[in-house]
């Protein structure tokens, strides 16, 4: 995953943003306790959003944990439970493919870190394939069936998304409610298509420097290494699309405690990203107590 998604924390309160807190400091304990320390590096904020929307509608069962980042003060973390074994499994199938993926597109020198962190992650890798082989298996087609349509220069904008949007769509198939089964495969779907289509337009300046295949090079038909206005215009669109269509979806299900987190993401924070990497002033997202203490300063100016 890719970490844009986080929730808009000036529609929180101090409460609501500790609750977020404590799922992405969970998330970090979880994937530690299954997968080792090594894999608190693949902590991202797009599970944790996962982690929340897989969540049940009560306040979550949290706990004091200390840890490397945090050795003198206890934060409140939620305690391990279904949500999370699930978010921290297919994080963990998620990251290896696309290790695999940049392995394959990079020469041996430029390819060695990757290398390194495959013997890394390996044998957390082969655990979370036993504990998830459905997604493992479809994790492995969908990126296979991306990887073809980026060598043949896919210039459909739905076509270059769909592997990725499918993807993250199977992601709901560990729902055992078939309403909310259904709920989640269009928001899981939407969502894929929104991250590859929002990291196609941050990634696009570098894959133009690169070479590398961007589906909005062959789409608007541009040759300079930036987007021109009339391409944002259009890009913006087509990402609002995205949005509704997860707004709608998740207008249909109760999330309890979790709703005024989940509104400030689908009602704000998917436009505001989407408009900060388009007008380049995007930034790749800062730790969520750095930002709960920035919210303070804020507060006190």
């Amino acid at each position: 995953m890719f970490g844009y998604i986080r929730p808009s924390l000036d529609r929180l309160s101090e409460e609501e943003i500790e609750r977020f807190r404590s799922v992405y400091c969970g998330l970090c304990h979880t994937l530690a306790r299954r997968y080792g320390f090594s894999a608190r590096f693949l902590l991202n904020y797009d599970f944790t959003f996962l982690a929340i929307l897989l969540s049940q509608p009560d306040a979550p069962d949290c706990e004091r944990c200390r840890c490397m980042v945090h050795p003198c003060k206890a934060r409140c973390a939620m305690r391990s439970g279904q949500a999370l074994d699930l978010a921290a499994d297919r994080s963990v199938i998620l990251f290896w493919w696309q290790l695999r993926d940049h392995i394959a597109d990079h020469g041996f020198w430029k390819g060695l870190k990757y290398r390194l962190a495959g013997l890394l992650y390996r044998r957390a890798y082969q655990k979370a394939r036993k504990l998830a082989p459905e997604f493992d298996e479809a994790v492995q087609r969908h990126l296979h069936d991306l990887s073809e349509r980026e060598k043949a220069c896919c210039a459909s904008l739905d076509e270059a998304a769909e592997p990725f949007a499918a993807l993250m769509a199977d992601i709901a198939q560990c729902v055992e409610s078939p309403v909310r089964r259904r709920i989640l495969h269009q928001i899981f779907y939407h969502l894929g298509r929104w991250i590859y289509l929002i990291d196609a337009a941050d990634d696009f300046t570098e894959d133009a420097r690169e070479g590398r295949y961007n589906p909005l090079r062959y789409r608007y038909h541009l040759s300079a290494d930036r987007l021109d206005g009339q391409t944002k215009t259009l890009l913006a669109q087509t990402l609002d699309q995205s949005i509704k269509q997860m707004a709608s979806a998740y207008a249909l299900w109760d999330y309890g405690v979790w709703t005024p987190i989940l509104d400030s993401i689908f009602y704000e924070s998917f436009y505001g990203i989407g408009k900060a990497v388009l007008d380049g002033s995007y930034h790749k997202p800062v730790r969520t107590d750095q930002l709960q203490k920035n919210k303070r300063l804020e507060d006190t100016v």
